[in-house]
């Protein structure tokens, strides 16, 4: 008999088609026409390393415990640096910056072949200490790295990372590679946020945090103390306000200690990707207050301007010189068709530009604070809008009624109580021609 025939094989079932992915979701809605982001191409990521374990009791060394730290006479400090040497690498390294913080110096660096240098009211100084070697500069900053910091270092060739040494002092640091070997500079930061009246500040400042949203800018060159002025605004809105504020920095600097507001601090890197991930993340995360510790890329800049104008306090720091620069460098952030609508939302949420300089103080002692600040009342915004920032320097120069500085102002007053010199004045002032007669 002829064999059964074999059953057809099933056809396969048909396989679902993939859904279009979802589009990100767009720009804050408004009433006119909003603006679309640039949006980066999507590339695959690789998940965070876990976050280093942190001792909490680091955090909570209050202002008693860092003056009562162990202190060393100023005249033996450049030979304490050498005292370390032999001992385990991280306590060794943990001196050094001890010594560092008993010095006052804004920034220690670490070079690969040479001496320690130091940096106090923004002169450079070498010490004279024993060269440091290659290999003896690598062991003492891969010991206060974490494995995920040093795994870090290895594949990128560069890190910025932040530590705090048991006498409480905490630095802001940033280690890379180069021809001769590893190096690193670090940036001491004080163990407890500012005040507006120990920067020097005008207490007038603390007006300006009468808004419940918008956008605040602190700006200047690296090293002018934005930051600082940034964390001590921050610290006031945490005594005086019950708000939800979200810190996103690299690193995180000025640890604030809870107050009346309820406060987290991110950390780009350890925490999250990116400023602008972890940006758009806020969003959903409840905030009143977003503090982002620089305005680096359009897509950063674009969704603080969205935070600010749905109504979220967002305050930031970028690298420009003075007000009509800030404004300038936002706008000409984005493509140019999409330029005027940048102008009209940055008129309605642009707050306040608080720009600053440190300059050297004639008789050496220290450095002194010049300010410029531009308030943006109507006036301002309709510069804004209109595409005339130029003429916001007649405006701060006409409205100091309003607590409004113009740099140059700040300047000849300084030059002419004989703070600062006429030629340190020269070379940070628009109009010299002003200084003539000073």
């Amino acid at each position: 008999a002829a064999p059964a025939p074999r059953p057809a094989p099933a056809a396969p079932a048909p396989r679902p088609a993939t859904p279009p992915s979802a589009p990100p979701p767009p720009a804050a809605a408004r009433k006119a026409e909003g603006l679309t982001l640039l949006r980066p191409v999507e590339m695959p990521e690789e998940p965070l390393p876990p976050p280093a374990p942190v001792d909490a009791s680091a955090f909570d060394i209050g202002l008693e415990a860092v003056e009562e730290a162990p202190q060393l006479e100023l005249e033996s400090v450049p030979d304490a640096f050498d005292a370390a040497d032999g001992m385990d690498p991280r306590e060794e390294m943990e001196l050094i910056l001890r010594v560092a913080a008993d010095m006052e110096v804004s920034d220690l660096h670490l070079h690969a072949g040479h001496r320690v240098v130091t940096r106090i009211h923004g002169a450079l100084a070498e010490q004279p200490t024993k060269e440091f070697s290659a290999d003896k500069v690598e062991r003492l900053v891969l010991a206060i790295l974490t494995e995920a910091q040093q795994q870090q270092l290895q594949k990128a060739g560069e890190l910025d990372f932040a530590y705090t040494i048991p006498s409480g002092a905490r630095f802001r640091a940033n280690t890379y590679r180069h021809q001769r070997g590893l190096d690193a500079v670090f940036r001491y930061v004080p163990a407890q946020p500012p005040t507006l009246e120990h920067l020097g500040l005008p207490a007038s400042l603390a007006g300006m945090l009468r808004w419940h949203n918008g956008l605040m800018l602190f700006t200047g060159p690296a090293g002018c103390g934005k930051t600082s002025t940034m964390a001590a605004m921050v610290a006031l809105l945490n005594k005086d306000r019950t708000d939800n504020i979200i810190t996103i920095e690299d690193p995180i600097e000025f640890v604030h200690p809870p107050g009346r507001s309820s406060f987290i601090q991110r950390e780009v890197g350890g925490h999250t990707r990116s400023f602008a991930r972890a940006l758009r993340g806020s969003l959903r995360e409840d905030p009143d207050v977003i503090v982002v510790g620089e305005l680096r890329d359009l897509e950063t800049i674009s969704l603080a301007l969205s935070a600010a104008e749905t109504g979220h306090l967002v305050l930031a720091t970028l690298h420009t010189n003075n007000a009509v620069r800030t404004i300038n460098r936002v706008i000409n952030a984005y493509p140019p068709e999409q330029q005027d609508q940048a102008r009209a939302m940055l008129s309605e949420s642009l707050r306040g530009v608080i720009s600053q300089r440190l300059l050297p103080r004639a008789d050496g002692e220290g450095r002194a604070l010049a300010l410029e600040i531009l308030v943006v009342n109507k006036a301002a915004a309709n510069l804004i809008r209109e595409n005339k920032t130029l003429q916001l320097r007649t405006l701060i120069q006409t409205a100091s009624g309003e607590g409004m500085v113009l740099l140059d102002n700040a300047l000849l007053q300084l030059v002419k109580a004989g703070t600062i010199t006429r030629e340190e004045a020269l070379r940070h002032a628009e109009e010299t021609r002003r200084f003539e007669s000073a």
